[in-house]
């Protein structure tokens, strides 16, 4: 099932976020649906509360990025579940960064080459894993949104005020997203 995903604005994309528990009912038609979600939206990652579910959980599939700019994201679909930042280490770059919550607003990001992340899978087997890459900045983004915090609180404050209209009107739902959204009430 598609679900509506939350636009800027909307309070559900700064809530808080709970653990998932192991004994979640419909734990795998919800990761069937955040997938399904993300493909209809041609996204590469989405978070729970994304789709207005404030648990700590997010999807990714790298595998429509071009293989040019990152071979390493071919292949790359995973399921992060209670993810832990352990810790993030190399040198910081930029990448221009989108979001499905804010359409048409492309700004780079400076993130760190690496993370290092504990989670668990769709059957709750625990991990420890360093991403590096364009892999690293996919989950650094998502995990930013178990945390209510979007890419747009990265930039500086000149690049906010140059997108601060084009926000407005994100969240006053003035925007012909290509997929359902759900804009903050009135």
């Amino acid at each position: 099932m598609i679900l509506p995903i939350l636009s800027f604005g909307h309070y559900g994309l700064r809530e808080e976020t709970r653990e998932v528990e192991k004994d979640y009912p419909q734990l795998k038609e919800m990761i069937s649906n955040m997938f399904e979600t993300m493909y209809h939206a041609n996204g590469v990652g989405l978070a729970a509360p994304q789709v207005n579910i404030p648990l700590r959980i997010f999807v990714v599939d790298g595998s429509p990025l071009d293989p040019i700019e990152d071979e390493n994201m071919e292949g790359f679909k995973k399921v992060f579940i209670n993810p832990t930042k352990l810790n993030e280490t190399g040198e910081e770059w930029p990448y221009e960064e989108g979001c499905l919550s804010i359409p048409d607003i492309r700004e780079d990001v400076w993130r760190p080459a690496n993370i290092r992340l504990r989670y668990f899978d769709q059957d709750f087997n625990e991990h420890v894993e360093v991403f590096k890459g364009m892999q690293a900045r996919v989950i650094q983004h998502e995990y930013d949104h178990l945390e209510g915090v979007l890419f747009t609180d990265y930039l500086s404050g000149l690049r906010k005020k140059m997108v601060k209209s084009r926000l407005n009107k994100i969240s006053k739902g003035q925007i012909n997203a290509e997929y359902p959204m759900r804009f903050p009430k009135k």
